[in-house]
């Protein structure tokens, strides 16, 4: 009688990991610095900005463009911001070449899959949806599904809790340093994705893989496990 799969789960980053989301996240961004007279921050240079959630990428932006935010000014752009956005999310968004054969073919190996990212919860689940994506996931979690968030570890073993996954049978996917750092932190071992917007020291930061493109990802998480077989 053939022995039933252990569980396991891949945990992945939403934007700039799972979907290229930059030029719509860049619009948004660039149309408050216009309501304020401001002068739009290049494609190239967001990306940088992106990782931390709207009120950090509100921050970076309005930084950039010489005019820092006082906490209430923030708080007014925020409030903007947000819905601007989400009407628009998807304008140019798409999930990064290679995604939907690479998320059947985990899940085909019997892997549990989970969204883990900072940004909310509703407009990842409206964004997935809209790409038909949302199904895909045994559960996702966004920024404010939990009282922390990454880096905090608590993002991902919140995460795995909801699923009844261990740290060791899992791993995360991230483009940012903030995945690598939780992902440390949790116990959980993590892959870099390379063709996103973060810059991080994958290797300082402890990624058990790197991966150059979507597609490969498979592949890299087979590897990992067999390797900790």
């Amino acid at each position: 009688m053939p022995q039933p799969r252990p569980r396991r789960a891949v945990c992945l980053d939403l934007d700039g990991t799972l979907i290229d989301s930059a030029p719509d996240l860049a619009a948004a961004l660039n149309r408050r610095l216009a309501a304020n007279g401001l002068a739009p921050q290049p494609l190239a240079s967001v990306k940088q900005m992106i990782g931390d959630g709207a009120r950090v990428l509100l921050t970076r932006g309005f930084a950039a463009a010489g005019r820092p935010l006082t906490e209430t000014e923030l708080a007014a752009e925020l409030e903007a911001f947000i819905p601007d956005y989400e009407a628009q999310s998807l304008d140019e968004t798409r999930p990064f070449p290679g995604v939907e054969e690479a998320l059947e073919a985990l899940a085909d190996a019997g892997f549990m899959l989970a969204i883990v990212t900072n940004k909310p919860e509703a407009p990842t689940r409206t964004i997935l949806r809209r790409l038909g994506l949302e199904t895909r996931f045994a559960t996702v979690a966004g920024g404010d599904s939990f009282p922390v968030r990454k880096p905090d570890p608590g993002h991902i073993l919140g995460t795995l809790e909801r699923l009844g996954i261990a740290p060791a049978d899992a791993v995360m996917v991230g483009d940012h340093a903030n995945d690598l750092v939780a992902a440390r932190g949790a116990g959980v071992r993590a892959i870099y994705a390379a063709f996103g917007y973060g810059e991080a020291d994958h290797r300082a930061l402890g990624a058990a893989a790197v991966i150059e493109r979507f597609d490969a990802l498979p592949g890299a998480v087979a590897a990992l496990f067999a390797s900790a077989s």
